[in-house]
């Protein structure tokens, strides 16, 4: 009963939920108390779970004039969570201050802020139970939702419950309307299979109709401290442990306080408080509240009717810290920069953030701010001006100077009557070489414009062109320039009016935060390059005789057709792995003529291909040139790939590779070869994330790899050059028992052998043992601990059944106590990596399945197939090598051979060559060296914190104890006795019980230590009573090696204390 008991305190209440409560009192959060459902009416407002007291209160606070109307408007609130409108009409309730306010987000110490747990939002019989709810002002708008760490289904069984539960349910319709944000933590570090799938860690999204994607939460740490700068300087508040003692009460927790698994889980930098303190802390989720929250409008066409769907977005954090720094080198004087996000990571989405966040900072200052969102391009005019006005803003467009002109005159800062923010989208295509001095009329002082210009590194000339006139033309104007790429050395030059990269979000990273997906390259198949070049090689030879261009052979009809049959038959066999046929592709030609081909013989190979096939296709092919049709045709067509998916291939030539968003574009079919960014914009056409994919293709027509490789080495050379962050920004069974006990000694050896490979391991702090294991990704490894743990407690419950009364005072000595929850949390841990694998061979499962099911009859085989890397920079690589160099000085044993080891490894490698990779080879190998480095100084760092910690800390006996380990060992090859024993726990209980009288002795009189041999003569005589105390015969000889040891560690502690030389 004891072990079930334990076991049943050892959950997640216990684990992350009371912890997280108690820290959220160091965030300002006060305790509401556990809330019953017979306070329903009096207490909160069943309806909306209102804390109905504190909302009255704290809305006559903020409107003293109106404070009669609180009734009014919480019968408002309740109509309004009823609309069917993913509390659309709320939020906006929410977040203005006219008539009245709700929150004051300007002073946030105005606001109150509680928190409760286990708070039941219920209508009629349907119901479910948040973890943890957080109000502001008695309005529930948070709530966290928390696992034990290797939790089964991890992080996937949450999004499954709210996404296919939850959401659908139309009684839970108001308490997700007033929800704004939720968190979902199972207190682990990430591990999200790419990003796709949230095994585990800390997740967050805000409600939707349907479904919401979980997002990671990175706190911004540029310069990759151990610990980011906002937690380690949080003005954390102390815990009052009046209220610590009632939260525990209130739960029935109050046994857990004293555990070392709540202690060590109320540090603040768990995984779990720390996305609290990072989401939740007051002017944090006060700026989320107001910034954070997009309800974005899309519209497709279906049977030749518009039809409009409303989704909800929460801002991704990336976006959140790169307007919080825009906001703070604007308050610092700066007023231009470039913020280098990478393709596909939401810039759009960042700059209908910037309007609000620099609308407000200006309005403080009596300004209004005007905005004007540049691209040079038509097609991205349109889609730029989609994008803003699906998220609610009236947008102005100017295609021509005069349109522009004809604005800059306009002082005003919107020119509508809507009320509604504006900002005016550019295209300077058209006249980008006009170099016509640009000229305001008379500044108004209380206007400030402010320019974002999307894709950076194009189309700038600053010797002279309308944009560097216009942007002359207004010295005071903030500029703000994105790009999806780092700007090059020459391109830098010319863009130096803006300055230094003030925020920067890598591809690697936004790879791990499942915003783009990986690219994978597939070579051609052999038969279909053997094919083609037959018939290069028959005009090869015209063209070396210049009787004959290139475009001939690429254009010519029998190329063109054996180009189509393997692209077809390539979309079909993709779409048939994948089991989805909504999975679009693209063509980029090596000429408009060839693309006019492509497109003409099109329906005529499909239908020869089809003759031969067991299962037709019936794609429909886009033709996009600037000369095909007219622009209203185009637009037609890219809405129909793009929404409709009516259109199922595109051919183009120059158009539509960079800019163009499409997420089910996810075969890329390169024709012809591009450079620089114009070839990492075409290949990131393919990294949305769409559905469940998680990659990207490019089908290699063009032997791309040679220009991507040189293109990251240009970008690699350019990163070189900035070491400052602010310029980069930072179940086997065991058989022990085959019959009832027959020989104690026999069982006394077993549990001996059993205890030292649980040495290594932390096995009476069941959340040290779980973070323990949780690095481990060799399941075999898992499973022999998971036998071994079960071989344990079979020991014990023989014992505890058969044993006589001698043979239990023994084990009573040796047994462990929470073996059921170690054993649960290995098998949970195994349960994962499971998961993860059934994931990995997803594709392979997928292909099976549909093959089994079609007949198919085109096959055909890749020569190869390798992942695209685009260089997120050299930080990756160089935060493992602080990372690295940190482990190295975090090491309490200079004298570990293991150690030794690694140390002369890593300083024969980086010493000598010092660390600057040249290339992208360079990168990856280092990277991988470092990696290896790091991992294992991690796993040694892990078993010396692991024995730290059964000598509470005290590294001195810690190293004694390994150098008697390492003695043994030789001594065991060399067939010799070993020193006390071969097992470490009567090592340590010798060295525990010597350590403690020695201890006493130096606390009585410290000045011993001043005495080289009286203390040897101390440490000699405790050594000899402890060992005899414990039974243990040891030779003179042994008892020397332990003393010489043990001496040695305490004088130079001392020595180092006092600075002794």
């Amino acid at each position: 009963m004891a072990a079930n008991a334990k076991h049943n305190i050892f959950n997640e209440a216990t684990r992350v939920q009371m912890p997280a409560m108690v820290h959220l009192t160091r965030l300002g959060y006060s305790y509401f108390g556990k809330i019953s459902e017979d306070m329903a009416g009096m207490v909160y407002e069943p309806d909306t779970n209102i804390l109905l007291h504190v909302f009255k209160e704290q809305f006559a606070k903020l409107n003293p004039n109106c404070s009669g109307e609180a009734e009014q408007i919480l019968r408002t609130i309740r109509q309004e969570l009823d609309n069917d409108d993913i509390g659309r009409s709320f939020y906006e309730r929410l977040t203005t201050i006219s008539p009245v306010r709700l929150v004051d987000f300007e002073n946030p110490k105005n606001n109150t802020y509680h928190f409760t747990a286990e708070f039941t939002c219920k209508r009629d019989q349907d119901e479910f139970r948040p973890d943890i709810t957080l109000f502001v002002n008695g309005l529930p708008l948070v709530f966290v939702e928390v696992k034990k760490p290797n939790n089964h289904g991890g992080i996937v069984a949450e999004s499954k419950r709210m996404n296919e539960q939850r959401f659908p349910n139309k009684k839970f319709r108001r308490f997700l309307n007033i929800t704004q944000l939720m968190i979902f933590s199972n207190n682990m570090e990430y591990d999200t299979m790419g990003g796709i799938v949230p095994i585990q860690g800390a997740f967050y999204c805000t409600t939707a109709r349907k479904f919401a994607s979980f997002n990671c939460f990175r706190e911004e740490n540029s310069t990759n401290l151990e610990v980011a700068p906002y937690h380690s300087d949080y003005p954390y508040r102390e815990i009052d442990p009046t209220i610590e003692k009632r939260i525990l009460s209130d739960f029935n927790c109050q046994v857990i306080h004293t555990s070392p698994e709540y202690q060590t889980n109320l540090n603040y930098n768990t995984p779990t408080n720390r996305v609290l303190t990072s989401m939740c802390s007051q002017e944090r989720l006060l700026f989320i509240l107001k910034y954070g929250i997009t309800y974005v409008r899309l519209q497709k066409e279906i049977d030749g009717k518009i039809e409009s769907t409303d989704q909800k977005h929460i801002m991704r954090y990336q976006q959140m810290f790169a307007a919080l720094t825009v906001r703070k080198k604007i308050a610092e004087g700066i007023t231009s920069g470039i913020i280098w996000h990478t393709q596909g990571s939401g810039k759009t989405a960042l700059s209908y953030n910037l309007t609000y966040v620099l609308s407000d900072y200006f309005s403080k200052q009596n300004k209004v701010a005007k905005f004007y969102f540049i691209v040079d391009r038509l097609d991205l005019l349109k889609q730029a001006s989609d994008e803003f006005e699906a998220r609610g803003l009236v947008v102005k467009t100017a295609n021509s100077r005069s349109e522009l002109m004809e604005q800059f005159q306009n002082n005003q800062a919107r020119e509508g009557n809507t009320g509604k923010p504006e900002i005016t989208v550019v295209n300077i295509q058209r006249f980008e070489e006009d170099r016509e001095k640009v000229n305001f009329s008379v500044y108004a002082t209380n206007l400030q414009r402010v320019f974002i210009i999307d894709e950076a590194h194009r189309g700038y000339k600053p010797e002279g062109s309308f944009l560097a006139n216009l942007l002359n033309a207004d010295k005071n104007a903030i500029k703000i320039a994105l790009t999806g790429t780092p700007l090059l050395r020459e391109e830098r030059e010319s863009w130096r009016i803006f300055g230094n990269y003030i925020h920067t979000y890598y591809y690697d990273k936004s790879i791990l935060d499942g915003y783009t997906l990986k690219i994978i390259r597939e070579d051609i198949e052999t038969q279909y390059k053997e094919r083609l070049s037959k018939i290069y090689e028959k005009l090869e030879r015209l063209v070396e005789k210049k009787d004959v261009k290139k475009n001939q052979i690429v254009e010519h009809n029998n190329y063109v057709k054996e180009l189509l049959r393997y692209i077809i038959s390539d979309l079909k066999k993709f779409r048939q792995i994948q089991g989805d046929n909504t999975l679009g592709g693209m063509v980029i030609c090596e000429t408009s003529e060839q693309a006019r081909k492509l497109f003409a013989y099109f329906d005529e190979i499909q239908a020869e291909l089809n003759k031969s096939a067991s299962l037709k296709s019936s794609l429909k092919a886009g033709l996009i040139l600037y000369d095909s049709d007219d622009k209203e045709t185009r637009d037609t067509i890219v809405n129909n790939f793009k929404k409709n998916m009516t259109i199922d291939i595109l051919i183009v030539f120059n158009m539509l590779l960079t800019g163009f968003d499409a997420p089910r574009l996810k075969r890329l079919y390169f024709g012809r070869k591009l450079k620089d960014h114009n070839l990492l914009q075409a290949i990131t056409r393919v990294n949305r994330p769409y559905k469940e994919n998680r990659y990207g293709y490019v089908i290699d027509f063009a032997n791309i790899k040679k220009n991507f490789e040189e293109t990251n080495e240009a970008y690699l050379k350019e990163l070189n050059r900035f070491h400052d962050p602010n310029e980069v920004g930072a179940g086997n069974e065991t058989d022990t028992f085959q019959q009832v006990i027959e020989d104690p000694a026999m069982l006394i050896q077993q549990m001996q052998e059993v205890q030292q490979i649980l040495f290594n391991y932390t096995t009476d702090n069941a959340e040290e043992f779980s973070s323990e294991i949780s690095v481990i990704e060799d399941k075999q490894e898992l499973l022999k601990l998971k036998k071994v743990l079960m071989t344990a407690r079979d020991c014990c419950n023989l014992v505890r059944t058969f044993g006589n009364n001698r043979l239990k005072v023994t084990f009573a000595k040796m047994e462990l106590t929470r073996l059921p929850s170690l054993i649960s949390e290995v098998q949970h841990h195994i349960d994962n990596i499971n998961q993860k694998a059934l994931f990995a061979s997803d594709d392979i499962t997928k292909l099976l399945v549909n093959e089994a099911m079609e007949d198919i009859t085109f096959n055909f085989s890749k020569i190869s197939e390798e992942e695209l890397k685009l260089i997120g920079g050299i930080e990756a690589v160089t935060e493992k090598y602080r990372k690295t160099v940190y482990a190295f000085t975090q090491n309490i044993d200079p004298d570990d051979p293991e150690f030794i080891t690694l140390q002369e490894a890593f300083l024969l490698r980086f010493k000598e060559h010092g660390f600057e990779p040249k290339s992208i080879f360079e990168i990856e190998e280092q990277g991988r060296e470092l990696e290896e480095i790091l991992k294992k100084l991690n796993q040694l760092q892990q078993k010396n914190t692991t024995l730290l910690r059964k000598y509470n800390g005290d590294s001195k006996f810690a190293r004694v104890h390994k150098r008697i380990r390492e003695e043994n060992f030789a001594r065991k090859a060399a067939n010799r006795q070993p020193i006390v024993s071969d097992y470490d726990m009567s090592i340590m209980n010798v060295l525990l019980s010597i350590k403690s009288d020695i201890d006493q002795k130096v606390y009585d009189r410290n000045d011993i230590l001043k005495k080289d041999a009286y203390f040897e003569q101390t440490v000699m005589r405790q050594i000899k009573l402890g060992m005899d105390k414990l039974g243990i015969s040891s030779a003179r000889e042994d008892r020397l090696f332990i003393q010489s040891r043990i001496t040695k560690q305490y004088l130079e502690q001392y020595n180092q204390t006092y600075s002794v030389a």
